[in-house]
Order: structure tokens, then sequence, then C-alpha cells
């Protein structure tokens, strides 16, 4: 600091008087609903997933999706629940609308992370027309919309049975990368 810099400092601080008591102050944040009300808009905004249901599936019928070119034991490895799940999202009980929109942000924050499988929780309800079942009908239809899913089924019953679902995901362009060089020097 130059003695210009300190004089300017003692002259900006000349009327600040001490804390009476430091161990009681409290340190305030400042949060702007602004930014999350504008990030909320854009993620509503952003949303492509359907909001019209045509046919709900049947509940004695499980859930069950591949993606061309995955291959049927990646299908049943899943189905068997034989892949570590990194990460869980709970719908049950909530509106279609919320069900929906917290389904696009869980997958747009698991695209930017290098997850691979995960769990949703639906619910399954006594009969077609249930609320569960039409949620689970919806997740679904809109799972099979993400480009990043590769595969989904019904999960193991300690899992949550035909109330909930695995998905496997693509791997990150990281996680890509990664193999591939540990594959080539396992060549070498």
């Amino acid at each position: 600091m130059t003695w210009n810099d300190k004089e300017l400092f003692k002259k900006a601080m000349d009327d600040v008087k001490p804390l009476k008591d430091p161990a009681k102050a409290v340190f305030l944040q400042h949060k702007s609903a602004r930014t999350f009300r504008r990030t909320e808009d854009i993620a509503v905004a952003d949303n492509f997933l359907i909001t019209a249901l045509h046919d709900a599936i049947p509940l004695d019928l499980p859930l069950c999706y591949k993606r061309d070119g995955i291959q049927q034991g990646v299908l049943d490895k899943l189905r068997g629940g034989r892949y570590p799940i990194e990460a869980t999202l709970n719908l049950t009980r909530a509106p279609v609308e919320t069900c929906r929109r917290d389904l696009f942000a869980f997958m747009q924050r698991l695209s930017r992370e290098s997850v691979r499988t995960v769990l949703i929780i639906h619910g399954k309800g006594r009969n077609n027309d249930s609320h569960a079942n039409i949620v689970r009908s919806f997740v679904a239809r809109w799972l099979a919309q993400f480009d990043q899913v590769q595969a989904f089924c019904s999960a193991q019953t300690f899992h949550g049975g035909g109330g909930a679902c695995y998905v496997a995901l693509k791997k990150s362009a990281i996680a890509r990368d990664e193999n591939r060089e540990r594959l080539a020097r396992r060549g070498r």
C-alpha cells in the first residue's frame, strides 16, 4: 500500500466504531429472489417434456425401455439391480406438473455430473386410474424423451418394485475419455 492508499483507507474508516460484543454479531447474506426466479423461468421455458397423456400404462405391465444400440445384457443387469445407484429422485404423492418440473431439473443436473445409474421412485397405485399410476406412465414417457437415457426398467422389490424404476444414463464425455485412456494403457 502506498501512503495515499493508507490515508484514503483511514479517511473511509474514520466514522467506523468497533462492535461491542463481536461474539453476538450476526452476518446476513442477501439472496436475490430475482436470480432464482429467472433461472426457474428459464428451466420452465426449456422443459420439453410432454404434458398430455394418451393412455396410462397398465399396472400389470412392468416398465421397460431400451434405446436402439443398447445390448440386452445391459438391460438385464439393470433389471437385476446390479448397477450401483448413484442418485435418487422421489416423486411420490406430488402433482403431475411438479413431477414434470422436478424430473426435468434432476436430469439437467445429472447431465452435468458423471452419474450413470439412478433410481426414480414414482409410486404405485392399486388401480390403473390411480394418481401414482398416472405419474408412473408420465415418467415412462418423459424418460424416453431424454437423449441421455439409455434404458430404464422397473426396480427390484428391495428398491420399490413396480413403484420405482432404474434408469441407465450415457457416460459423460469425461468418463468416456477416462475409459479410452484406461483401455489404451491396458492394450500396451
